[in-house]
């Protein structure tokens, strides 16, 4: 019985690809970095009092209070979209927004370390797809932008604001959760699609030959 055949290693990327996707990268964390710096300039103020301790919450889990006060919004479309400083203390959405100081600042340092070297690695090695290789940049920056504000401040910030005429309000989010977002969606959509052209490739090869030769048996 022959051995399965083995699957092609990847092709490390050029080092022209490799620039363009650090290039990318550092281009998107500007632009993340560029429009929270503006909202805080412009839409927000320090307060005349003393702010509490950063990301401080009550022992019923309330956050005690901004570190910033927010002035009036720029209205986009009127009872539905706007942009409206606010100062996340969790991840993505206000996810993790109560839990103790130190576990957000290890889970999410750590988090966004691990992801991006991986996903540089992967791309320098030739890993995925088209698709994939736009995902890099995206993520990357996201994640760079957020970990930047976490280290500066202790809290991102937040300004895009979705909300039904004051009814009902989707979590505020920025530059580098949008980013991730649609990174997310290309690295995925490239798995499925990688796997598919995988999968067609090993049957258009059809099953290997089999061996002629016979077991002799001595008399």
């Amino acid at each position: 019985m022959s051995a399965p055949e083995k699957q092609p290693s990847p092709v490390p990327r050029g080092a022209r690809l490799v620039v363009a996707c650090i290039l990318g990268t550092l281009a998107l964390t500007g632009l993340d970095l560029g429009t929270k710096a503006l909202v805080e300039d412009r839409l927000s103020e320090r307060p005349t009092w003393d702010p509490p301790p950063v990301c401080e919450v009550t022992e019923g889990g309330r956050l005690r209070g901004p570190q910033r006060i927010p002035t009036s919004p720029i209205v986009l479309i009127d009872g539905y979209l706007e942009f409206h400083y606010a100062e996340n203390c969790g991840a993505a959405f206000g996810l993790m927004n109560k839990a103790p100081s130190w576990v957000r600042r290890t889970i999410f340092a750590g988090a966004a370390a691990i992801t991006c070297l991986a996903l540089l690695w992967m791309f320098a090695r030739g890993f995925g797809g088209g698709l994939f290789a736009w995902s890099v940049p995206l993520i990357v920056s996201g994640a760079l932008g957020n970990l930047v504000d976490r280290v500066r401040y202790g809290y991102v910030v937040d300004f895009i604001r979705f909300h039904w005429q004051g009814q009902w309000s989707y979590p505020t989010f920025n530059v580098a959760d949008c980013t991730i977002t649609v990174g997310v969606v290309l690295f995925l959509i490239d798995g499925f699609m990688e796997d598919r052209r995988a999968k067609r490739e090993a049957s258009s090869a059809g099953p290997a030959p089999k061996s002629d030769a016979k077991t002799e048996v001595e008399a």
